[in-house]
């Protein structure tokens, strides 16, 4: 009894405390109560229906609404959770006044927000706050520079492979809550810029993490929303001559894999030439006095909370099997280890936690909701569905036609959309669109279309820094350690990336979808990954030849090649117009 006052005592004795420990309980509870959109698990609508004769109005003040929040946030004008919060604000006034309900109480405006993603956040910040203490994220940064021995670009290269196999088995925004502390903590001991480090692994997450069900917050919707049996049971069974093209885990790795390993050295070799003064050189440091430095500070912390942590990522990695949604998985973690590590004294751990990064997901959420209420999410997804009636036909070769043309319109669209509006609530919404144009337009568009909106909308999250919620975590956490990322910075190296990567993807799913589509295309997705591994074992062997390091053969030797490539087309295409002019 005297123990449990003690605890009440310390959890309780200041404001902040009580404030931070009632969110805990506060996301737990609307968790508990069914209240999410879009991170899996049952959801709570609204039925909202808009004023007759005032529904186009209704889509450009949301859409005006939508692109003046973008406009604040793109010039920095005001703090892009501002921004978010008054963006929300005005587009619940907007459906206040549009939609034929009484008004909005704040219970209902709340099941807008995705608690799902909110509290898988909240979770995992605590216990990164935690695991901070323990001196580990200074460790693994020692260790990283030991194996780059010294080499920025090979520094580079480790972070962004282990961020990217990490994001695709665990999932990208935990990747990036531990591994930013480990990467501001390794620039400051190198004396590197951080922005640009973690700019690239924040990129590589989305990458790989498109490659699992598990590894991106729309892919987990869609491998949910989009099961065998939520199509059976969806709009009362509408869909359900659609169930049989449903997606399991294993289809994720399947189809996405082999469309993400194409993408990875070109993204690289992006990397490298844009950041090509930043990522060249060396740090030469004595290695003997960095471990002594920057040392683990509390080894049994570490154990405690370590084998917490690995129960939590098990967890995860279970999803797909104990359906316990992540959220409540990490939630659980963190009150353990908050328990388990020093139950007397919650105050460390908490301010960790990125409460300003929340708030803006809180408010994107209530934006973009409201504005799918409103009907602007849905009149995009018309256009997408006229689109690609346009093209071909139900027959024949028009029916070839009009499969390349919808794979290619959803992948982009997707792909663009989700970089201007976060993927999480596009995903959402896109899920029922999907259904709907191939239950209009025939069902073999189903099985391609899924894919065409995963692919698009975890690598058009690479597109903006609000595109997916690993780069605004990134940019929280990199903000709240005095290194604050800027949208255009993000966007000069991000949208590039979305734009290669798409395309390399539209490729990958024309070859297998269209081209194999006759029953051939798993031998065309073991063509395409058999001559992506020759490429690399080559072209890593040529570098090597030339006393080249691993990484600096995996994207200069290409690059050399093009450059010769490119310098000999030109010389041929100007001997070719001098003879014509002669």
């Amino acid at each position: 009894m005297k123990e449990a006052n003690c605890l009440n005592s310390h959890i309780f004795n200041n404001r902040s405390r009580q404030i931070s420990f009632a969110l805990l309980i506060f996301v737990g509870f609307m968790l508990l109560s069914g209240i999410t959109q879009a991170g899996g698990g049952s959801s709570v609508g609204l039925d909202i229906h808009i004023k007759e004769g005032l529904e186009s109005q209704a889509i450009w003040v949301g859409l005006a609404i939508l692109f003046g929040v973008y406009a604040l946030i793109i010039f920095e004008w005001v703090h892009r959770t501002l921004a978010a919060a008054l963006g929300g604000l005005l587009a619940v006034l907007a459906l206040n006044y549009y939609a034929i309900e009484d008004t909005f109480t704040l219970a209902e405006v709340t099941t807008m927000i995705d608690w799902e993603t909110i509290g898988l956040l909240l979770g995992m910040m605590v216990m990164v706050g935690i695991l901070s203490n323990t001196g580990v994220f200074e460790y693994f940064a020692v260790l990283s520079y030991k194996k780059s021995g010294g080499s920025i670009w090979t520094l580079v290269v480790i972070l962004c492979s282990v961020t990217a196999v990490l994001s695709a088995f665990l999932d990208n925004v935990t990747t990036m809550l531990l591994l930013t502390p480990v990467t501001i903590q390794l620039a400051k001991v190198l004396d590197l810029k951080p922005i640009p480090l973690l700019i690239s692994e924040v990129l590589f997450s989305n990458i790989g993490g498109a490659a699992t069900m598990i590894g991106d917050p729309p892919n987990i919707m869609i491998g949910s929303g989009l099961s065998s049996a939520k199509i059976a049971e969806a709009e009362g069974g509408k869909y359900a001559d659609l169930a049989q093209y449903g997606v399991s885990f294993n289809d994720f790795i399947i189809e996405m894999g082999p469309g993400i390993l194409m993408c990875i050295v070109p993204s690289f070799m992006f990397l490298k030439w844009f950041y090509r003064d930043e990522f060249s050189g060396t740090r030469i440091r004595d290695i003997a006095e960095l471990e002594a430095k920057y040392g683990i500070k509390d080894p049994a912390m570490l154990k405690v909370a370590g084998f917490i942590l690995a129960l939590v990522i098990l967890n995860f990695f279970l999803h797909p099997i104990t359906h316990i949604a992540v959220s409540w998985i990490a939630l659980v973690g963190a009150v353990v280890m908050l328990l388990a590590t020093d139950r007397h004294e919650i105050e460390e751990p908490l301010h960790h936690v990125e409460w300003t990064t929340l708030l803006f997901f809180a408010g994107l959420f209530v934006l973009v909701h409201s504005l799918q209420y409103i009907g602007v999410i849905a009149f995009i997804g018309e256009y997408v569905e006229r689109a690609i009636q346009f093209f071909g036909s139900d027959t024949g070769d028009g029916q070839t036609v009009r499969l390349a043309a919808a794979i290619l319109i959803v992948l982009w669209v997707s792909a663009i959309a989700s970089a201007f509006i976060d993927n999480i609530p596009y995903t959402a919404t896109m899920i029922p669109i999907v259904l709907q144009i191939s239950h209009n337009l025939g069902d073999y568009l189903l099985t391609p279309l899924i894919w065409a909106l995963a692919f698009g909308a975890c690598l058009g999250g690479n597109g903006t820094l609000i595109g997916a919620s690993a780069n605004v975590v990134t940019a929280g956490m990199s903000e709240d350690a005095g290194y604050p990322i800027s949208f255009n910075e993000f966007f000069k190296a991000g949208f590039p990336i979305m734009i290669i990567t798409t395309f390399i993807v539209s490729l990958y799913m024309l070859l297998v979808f269209v081209v194999g589509q006759n029953g051939s295309a798993t031998y065309v997705k073991l063509i395409l990954i058999g001559v992506t591994l020759l490429s690399i074992i080559g072209q890593l062997a040529r570098g090597r030849s030339k006393g080249k390091s691993f990484s600096e053969a995996l994207v200069d030797d290409e690059m050399d090649g093009l450059s010769e490539l490119v310098s000999d087309v030109m010389s041929g295409a100007a001997q070719k117009l001098r003879g014509e002019q002669e």
